[in-house]
């Protein structure tokens, strides 16, 4: 009765396979298309006219400087758009600090003042470095020579989408 116990035992044991030298796998990733808000928190920068007499009359102009720096994949379509402001009832308009006088302003998107950025128009940024893009806002004003002394300002909100 033993040998045969063995005899079975010894037959249901696996025979040795020959190895496998080569074998592949796949690896892959998606890297998702997108954009990154680099410095300045939340304040995307100033757009700063100076200082000039209750009298003047002059045209002044300025860009967008300091605040954020944008990084995105390459290729990727930015866009903006910019609201009204704080005081934008009848367009965009720079108000007394410490009263109720306005000063109409304008924004464009091209230091050559010719394209208009209106009211939260949504516009192409458009970069040559992924990198590190800028917001293009420009800003002109007419000093009316007739408004009271002291500080106009307004904020205005960025909307960013890609």
């Amino acid at each position: 009765m033993w040998p045969r116990v063995l005899l079975a035992v010894g037959l249901a044991m696996p025979l040795p396979l020959s190895a496998v030298v080569n074998q592949s796998f796949q690896v892959s990733a998606t890297i998702t298309p997108g954009c990154l808000i680099v410095g300045g928190g939340s304040n995307y920068g100033t757009l700063a006219y100076g200082s000039y007499s209750a009298l003047a009359t002059s045209t002044v102009t300025a860009a967008l400087t300091g605040g954020v720096t944008l990084q995105c994949t390459p290729g990727v379509a930015l866009s903006m758009s910019v609201d009204g402001g704080l005081h934008s009832s009848t367009g965009r308009n720079l108000q007394l600090n410490s009263g109720s006088a306005r000063v109409a302003y304008q924004l464009f998107r091209d230091a050559a003042f010719s394209q208009s950025l209106g009211i939260s128009q949504s516009v192409s940024v458009t970069y040559s470095d992924a990198s590190n893009i800028s917001l293009p806002i420009y800003g002109r004003v007419v000093l009316p020579g007739n408004q009271p002394g002291g500080t106009y300002s307004d904020t205005l909100q960025v909307q960013l989408t890609w």
